[in-house]
C-alpha cells in the first residue's frame, strides 16, 4: 500500500452519498420495514427496582381485540445459549441481562411481557391491561449513599508509575473532587428490530445496530444456530454513538416473540424506555491529586474513580487513560472502583470514560494554572509529552503543539485578562476558557469486496454501519481515489451481515479499518485486471509485465499509452459478466512501536448572567490533530455534533432518578434537558490535516470521539473566569452559581 499515492484533495468537499435517501424518506430505519404479517409488539416494564414477579395477569390483554400473544417468563421459547456461562471474551463481564428469563426484577422499567397485536394502537392499548405483582425488595440507586460500597473490578487494573510519595513532595498541590452524572443517550430514531424467522430456518433481522456482524454472532450464540442463517440489516441507523451496541432487550424480545408466533414481529422502544433498556453514560465521582514545582513542570498525579455499574454485569470504561497519557509526568498512579447499582447496565457514550476523565483531567490543570499565575495553554505546553508517557512510545504522530497555536490564535486568547471576574460584555460576565483532550487510534482487522462491472463503475461491499458521520461517502471516496475514478462511478453498499467483516462503527477506528480494506481490495483489483490484460491471448496487452501497466479512465494500457483495453473489451475476452476481488486488512506490528492516538484543543468563551447565573456558551473554536482529512464536510459535520453534545455535556444533561422508587423523573425530552439551536454559538473547527504516516495506508487517525473530549472542562474553565467560582459536579447549572 503505498501512501504517497493517495492523494485527497482538503479543499474539496463531497456531499453524503446517502444524502438524498435520508431527505426524501427513501431511508428506510429498523422500524419502517413490515414484511408481510408483521405483528407490533409494545413491551410492558416493570414498576419497581428490586425483587421478582408473584403473577402477570394477561387474560384481558390476550382477549383484547388484535391481540395474537403476551409473552412473558413464563411462556417464551427456548433461548440455548441462556443456560451456558457467559464467555470468557465477552466486552463486558457479568451476566447480561436476559430478557423474560426469568421472575426476577433487576431494575425499574425492566421489560416484564411483550404484548403482540396486528396494530401498533392495539398492542400499546392490551400492554396497559398487563397487571403485575411483584414481591418488593430494598432497592440502591443513590450513588452518593453508597459510594463506600465502591469495590475493584475484575478486567480493569490500576496504573502506577513512579513513587506514590511524590505529591506529599511537590512545591505545589491541588487536590480536587470532581463528579459526572449518568447522562442518556436519547438519540433521535427509538431503538427497533424488525424480526422475521422464516419457514426455511433464516432469520432477518432488521435493527438498529452499530455493528451488524457482532449482532449476528451474539444472536447466533444465544439462539445456537449458525451465523450464516442470520442476516441483520442496518442500512440506516438515527444516531448511537455507543446506545446500539449491543442486542438489547428490544431486539431479543422480537426474536422471541417472533419465534413464539411464526410471524414477523417488530419492535420499539418508547422514549421512556430508552432511559432503562439501552445504556447510559454512567456517573463518577473523581478525587484528582495534582502536584508540581513552582515553574508548572508536573511532578506527581493520583486520579481515583468510582464509577457507576449495575448489579448483574461490570461495565468499565476508559476514564483514567487520558490522564495517563496527556502530559509528561513521572509520578502518576490511577485507580477505578465501580459501585453496583439497581439499575440496568450502562455502556458506552461518546468519548467512553475519556469524556468524563478529561473534565477532571483538564479543570485540574486549570486549577494549577491560577495557583502558579501561569497561562494555562502554557502550563499544557510546559508539559507537552514527547512520547507516550505510558507507553513509552512515540506517537505515531501528535499535533497538539499546533492545535494549541491555531486554535488559540484563531479564538483571541491573547486578549484574555487572566483575572477571575475581570472582563464583561453588555453587563454579562465573560469568561474564557480552554483545554485539550487525547482518545485513541488505532485500527481492527476489515474485509471488503470491489467488483467491476462492464461499463466501468465499480461496487464496493463491506459490513461496516454508518450511523450518522458520513462513513459511506469517505469509503466511496476512498475506493475513488485508489481506482482512479471519479465519485459517481462507485456504489458503496454497507449495512448488511451477509457483506464482507468489518468491526463495529465505534471507538473512532472505522475508516482506519475499513477504509484500508477498501483501499486494498480496490488495489487488488487494479492488479487483478492488468493479470487479465498481460494474460489474454493475442490482445494489444499480452505478455507485458504488469508493473508496467496503469489502470486509469476506464481502460487498461501501458506506460507508453501504445496499447490498451477498455474494462468491458476485457470482461467481455474473458467471458466475465463482472470481476470481483475481496481483501482482508490488518495492521502490522505498529501498536508494538508506536502509540497512536487523535488530540485537540478546545478554546471556549462563555456569558454569565451576574443575578440569574444563567450561562451561555457564545464561542467555540475547536482544533482537531486526527491526522489526514479525506472529507472536510462530513469532517467538519463530526465536531460540530460534538461541540453540540459538549455543550448538553456541560450544562444540561443530568439523569435524575427519584431514589425512594428507583425510577427516572424526567425521562423525557420534555424534561431531560438538551442542547437546541438557541444554545449553540458560533463554532469553528480547525483541522491540522497532516497525514498520520503508520496507523493506515490514508494516514487518517480517529475523528468521531476526539471532539467530545475535554470540551466540558473547557466550559468549566471559561465559567470559573467568568466569575471566580469553581464548578466541579456537572452539569453547570444556575443554582451552581448563585
Amino acid at each position: 500500500m503505498d501512501k504517497n499515492k493517495l492523494h485527497y484533495d482538503p479543499e474539496k468537499t463531497v456531499s453524503r452519498v446517502e444524502g438524498k435517501a435520508k431527505v426524501t424518506g427513501a431511508a428506510r430505519y429498523a422500524a419502517e420495514y413490515k414484511p408481510e404479517g408483521t405483528l407490533y409488539g409494545v413491551l410492558v416494564t416493570s414498576t419497581i427496582s428490586k425483587g421478582s414477579i408473584e403473577n402477570i395477569a394477561s387474560e384481558k390483554a390476550e382477549s383484547s381485540p388484535g391481540v395474537v400473544a403476551v409473552l412473558t417468563h413464563l411462556n417464551r421459547p427456548d433461548v440455548p445459549g441462556w443456560n451456558k456461562e457467559p464467555k470468557a471474551q465477552s466486552r463486558v463481564e457479568g451476566k447480561e441481562f436476559r430478557v423474560f428469563f426469568d421472575n426476577r426484577i433487576y431494575y425499574n422499567h425492566q421489560p416484564v411481557a411483550l404484548v403482540l397485536a396486528d396494530t401498533l394502537e392495539r398492542a400499546d392499548f392490551a400492554a396497559g391491561l398487563v397487571k403485575v405483582t411483584y414481591h418488593k425488595e430494598p432497592h440502591q440507586t443513590d450513588f452518593t449513599v453508597n459510594r463506600e460500597k465502591a469495590y475493584k473490578p475484575k478486567r480493569t487494573e490500576d496504573y502506577s508509575r513512579g513513587t506514590d510519595q511524590a505529591f506529599q513532595a511537590a512545591a505545589v498541590q491541588i487536590e480536587a473532587e470532581y463528579t459526572t452524572p449518568l447522562q442518556v443517550h436519547n438519540p433521535m430514531e427509538m431503538h427497533a428490530a424488525t424480526v422475521e424467522w422464516k419457514a426455511s430456518g433464516q432469520l432477518t433481522d432488521y435493527n438498529k445496530t452499530q455493528a451488524v456482524k457482532m449482532a449476528r454472532k451474539e444472536i447466533a450464540t444465544a439462539f445456537d444456530i449458525q451465523e450464516d442463517a442470520i442476516e441483520v440489516h442496518a442500512p440506516f441507523v438515527g444516531g448511537a454513538f455507543g446506545s446500539s451496541s449491543r442486542v438489547w432487550p428490544q431486539e431479543m424480545a422480537a426474536l422471541l416473540g417472533a419465534r413464539k408466533v411464526g410471524r414477523p414481529v417488530r419492535v420499539m422502544a418508547k422514549r421512556d424506555q430508552v432511559f432503562n433498556m439501552v445504556g447510559y453514560r454512567p456517573a463518577s465521582v473523581q478525587k484528582f491529586s495534582i502536584g508540581a514545582e513552582k515553574n508548572g513542570t508536573l511532578t506527581a498525579i493520583r486520579h481515583e474513580v468510582i464509577g457507576s455499574t449495575s448489579a448483574y454485569e461490570e461495565f468499565t470504561e476508559r476514564i483514567t487513560d487520558p490522564t495517563r497519557s496527556l502530559y509528561a509526568c513521572p509520578n502518576l498512579h490511577t485507580t477505578y472502583k465501580l459501585l453496583a447499582l439497581d439499575m440496568s447496565t450502562p455502556c458506552w457514550t461518546r468519548g467512553p470514560g475519556e469524556t468524563s476523565g478529561s473534565f477532571a483531567l483538564e479543570c485540574a490543570m486549570d486549577e494549577l494554572s491560577y495557583v502558579l499565575k501561569m497561562d494555562p495553554v502554557q502550563l499544557r505546553l510546559k508539559n507537552f509529552a514527547g512520547k507516550d508517557p505510558e507507553s513509552g512510545l512515540d506517537w505515531s504522530s501528535n499535533h497538539l503543539k499546533a492545535c494549541f497555536q491555531k486554535a488559540g490564535e484563531n479564538f483571541g486568547w491573547d486578549k484574555r485578562n487572566p483575572v477571575p471576574g475581570s472582563m464583561t460584555s453588555d453587563g454579562w460576565q465573560l469568561g474564557m476558557g480552554m483545554s485539550s483532550g487525547i482518545y485513541k487510534s488505532d485500527r481492527s482487522p476489515a474485509t471488503a469486496s470491489a467488483t467491476l462491472r462492464p461499463d466501468g463503475s465499480l461496487v464496493v461491499q463491506s459490513s461496516v454501519a454508518d450511523v450518522g458521520p458520513g462513513s459511506a461517502t469517505v469509503m466511496t471516496q476512498i475506493a475513488a481515489d485508489a481506482f482512479g475514478i471519479h465519485i459517481s462511478k462507485v456504489e458503496f453498499q454497507w449495512g448488511n451481515s451477509m457483506f464482507p467483516t468489518a468491526p463495529g462503527q465505534f471507538g473512532s477506528h472505522t475508516t482506519a479499518s475499513v477504509g484500508s480494506a477498501v483501499h486494498d481490495a480496490v488495489k487488488a483489483l487494479q492488479k487483478r485486471l492488468k493479470e487479465l490484460a498481460a494474460n489474454t491471448d493475442n490482445a494489444p496487452l499480452s505478455g507485458k509485465n504488469t508493473d508496467d501497466l496503469v489502470v486509469e479512465n476506464g481502460m487498461v494500457t501501458d506506460q507508453e499509452k501504445q496499447g490498451k483495453w477498455s474494462f468491458s473489451e476485457l470482461l467481455s475476452r474473458n467471458k466475465l459478466s463482472e470481476l470481483k476481488v475481496t481483501a482482508e486488512s490488518r495492521s502490522g506490528n505498529e501498536k508494538e512501536q508506536f502509540s497512536g492516538k487523535s488530540f485537540c484543543a478546545h478554546f471556549v468563551e462563555v456569558l454569565v448572567h451576574p443575578l440569574t447565573g444563567t450561562v451561555k456558551v457564545r464561542r467555540v473554536v475547536s482544533a482537531i490533530d486526527a491526522g489526514r482529512i479525506i472529507n472536510p464536510k462530513t469532517a467538519t459535520s463530526q465536531v460540530y455534533g460534538s461541540v453540540v453534545w459538549g455543550i448538553g455535556v456541560s450544562l444540561l444533561e443530568e439523569g435524575i432518578v427519584d431514589h425512594r422508587f428507583g425510577r427516572y423523573v424526567n425521562n423525557d425530552l420534555a424534561n431531560y434537558h438538551l442542547p437546541v439551536n438557541a444554545d449553540i454559538p458560533s463554532i469553528e473547527v480547525i483541522f491540522i490535516d497532516k497525514p498520520d504516516p503508520v496507523i493506515n495506508p490514508m494516514g487518517t487517525k480517529g475523528l468521531g470521539e476526539i471532539g467530545i473530549v475535554g470540551f466540558s472542562a473547557a466550559v468549566a474553565n471559561a465559567v470559573y473566569h467568568a466569575t471566580g467560582k469553581r464548578v466541579r459536579s456537572l452539569p453547570i447549572t444556575a443554582d451552581k452559581l448563585i
